[in-house]
């Protein structure tokens, strides 16, 4: 991984985790912990399509994947945290 390929995982998980706090309306942490998560969220949702056997390919099936690693990640987040 060079430097390019991790400033445009770096700004997929950005916008990921933007937008995921976007669909989990009142469920996030504010522009920045969103943020966090999305990158975190990319981590995530690429390990689990991999797990599936699901690629995704070019810059809109990454956005795919790391918003929905995202809002899993707020949605696991806020149910442990109602407990």
């Amino acid at each position: 991984m060079n430097i390019l390929d991790l400033v445009i995982f770096l700004a997929v998980g950005a916008i990921a985790g933007w937008l995921a706090g976007q669909i989990m309306k009142g469920r996030g942490f504010g522009v920045m912990g969103n943020i966090v998560v999305g990158i975190v969220g990319a981590i995530l949702g690429g390990f689990l399509f991999g797990l599936l056997g699901i690629t995704t390919g070019g810059l809109l099936g990454a956005m795919v994947m790391a918003t929905v690693g995202a809002v899993i990640l707020l949605f696991l987040i806020n149910r442990i945290n109602k407990t």
